[in-house]
């Protein structure tokens, strides 16, 4: 019975299935992307999601712990160095699956997973900018004609000082 046993075997044995998914995951981090079927795909999601938060610790022992998993060096120092800062303040879900169909040879289901990207951390919103420049004009054609009104209003009172003066 398999009871409480969790995981997919993926028609393969352990030491198959083990390393496959390590070379799946480096693919991953090394592309951003990779197109695999469904079941691959939800597998290595786990492992995936797993590494990425082991990697924003950033110490030593996280990164001799991926490197029992990524055998590339060069796609390990990709992942402390660029993949993790990305996602420091994000708790999870750091990867996206996509369905793509059907597979025309065996009709197997295919997607595409995917490292999702900060869009909001990249572009800034620049609406504050155009707020601020609205209420400057605004202010500053007040403040011209307060000048103008006294100069009426002293003009008036001029003529008026000149009558009493004859």
């Amino acid at each position: 019975m398999r009871h409480r046993k969790s995981g997919r075997k993926l028609g393969r044995n352990t030491s198959h299935r083990k390393a496959m998914m390590r070379n799946m995951v480096t693919s991953l981090f090394e592309h951003e992307q990779i197109n695999t079927t469904d079941a691959r795909a939800k597998e290595l999601r786990k492992i995936a999601e797993k590494l990425i938060t082991m990697a924003k610790r950033g110490d030593l022992h996280a990164r001799r712990q991926v490197l029992k998993v990524v055998m590339d060096k060069q796609v390990v120092a990709k992942l402390f160095d660029r993949i993790a800062p990305r996602y420091q303040d994000r708790p999870g879900g750091y990867t996206r699956i996509i369905k793509l169909g059907h597979r025309s040879g065996d009709n197997a289901a295919m997607s595409l997973i995917e490292l999702v990207e900060e869009e909001f951390t990249a572009k800034p919103k620049k609406v504050k900018p155009v707020e601020e420049a609205a209420p400057a004009p605004v202010e500053e054609a007040a403040t011209e004609e307060a000048p103008a009104e006294e100069e009426a209003a002293a003009e008036e009172e001029a003529p008026a000082e000149e009558e009493k003066q004859d």
